[in-house]
């Protein structure tokens, strides 16, 4: 399953939601504001290196992009575009957006 996050960790809980329910062979990309998920040095940023470490998760370049956050994501999380996004949607078959 891919799960999807569009919702800033620092005003929804929906990334929380996402890591506590993802499983093994599941993927997480975050997109939109979910994409501040992904910023090295916050008060999520273990939580998620620690999800890394079983599965997969990635960011939507385009997004991280127009925020101005180039520099600031951590290091193992993989920036993708749109055409990975859509690769990663046939690949996984069902998607979950937590919003």
């Amino acid at each position: 399953m891919l799960h999807t996050v569009n919702k800033s960790p620092f005003e929804k809980n929906a990334l929380d939601a996402c890591l506590n329910h993802v499983t093994k062979g599941s993927a997480v990309l975050l997109i939109e504001d979910g994409i501040y998920g992904a910023l090295k040095g916050t008060a999520v940023s273990a939580k998620i290196e620690k999800a890394m470490e079983h599965i997969p998760i990635y960011a939507l370049w385009p997004d991280v992009e127009a925020r101005g956050m180039q520099d600031r994501i951590i290091d193992e999380i993989k920036l993708i575009g749109y055409d990975d996004f859509v690769d990663l949607v046939v690949e996984h078959h069902t998607v979950q957006a937590w919003l």
